[in-house]
Order: C-alpha cells, then structure tokens, then sequence
C-alpha cells in the first residue's frame, strides 16, 4: 500500500515494518495495515503530512512505544493507566486523580 507521497526513505522503512510483521506471523492485510499506519504516524510526526492528529504529534513513536497500547487492552496486560484514567474521566468516577491503576480497573467494572 505504498502511496505517491511516501519518499524513498519512507518507502523502505513501510517494506522494512511489513516483513518483519509478516515475520512474526501477522497476514498480508494486518501487515500492510501496521505498517502504512506506523510510517503514516512516523510523517505525522516529523511535519510530512499535510495533516496529524494531536495524538500522533504528542505520543510516543510507534518504535519507541513498542506496541504497549496494541489492541486496546486484549492483552495479558490490558489497559494502561492512562487509559483507564481517560475512561474513568469520560465517566466521571469521583477520586480518579488518586487511583491506582488496579483501582480504576475495579471502578470502571462496576
């Protein structure tokens, strides 16, 4: 899914990402998917892009994120706390400021 815009460099890191996801067992499509979304994030960054989102331009890059936001909680892990506080204060649970992630967990399944 390379695109006209892209610039050589830009090309090769999309190649780069691609193999590896297919590397690790990933199919064609979520290959090809994961990687135009991580090279499109990378341009958004650096001010390639004619435009970017706030979350794109403020947030860790994709490699030094190393995938911990990667399927919204699915994971053994789940959700970060910054996530969860993002939900509880869409919800405006009460004393949120001052829970710990195990906490926020707790009220937000309630």
């Amino acid at each position: 899914m390379p695109q006209q815009a892209w610039s050589k460099k830009r090309e090769r890191q999309y190649q780069d990402i691609k193999s590896s996801e297919l590397d690790r067992g990933a199919s064609e499509q979520r290959a090809e998917e994961i990687a135009a979304r991580t090279v499109n994030k990378n341009r958004a960054r650096s001010g390639e892009a004619k435009q970017a989102s706030k979350i794109s331009t403020r947030t860790k890059s994709p490699q030094v994120r190393g995938g911990q936001r990667a399927g919204r909680g699915l994971g053994p892990g789940g959700r970060t706390k910054e996530q969860l506080y993002a939900e509880a204060k869409r919800r405006n649970i009460k004393g949120r400021s001052q829970m710990t992630r195990n906490e926020l967990q707790k009220a937000l399944s309630r």
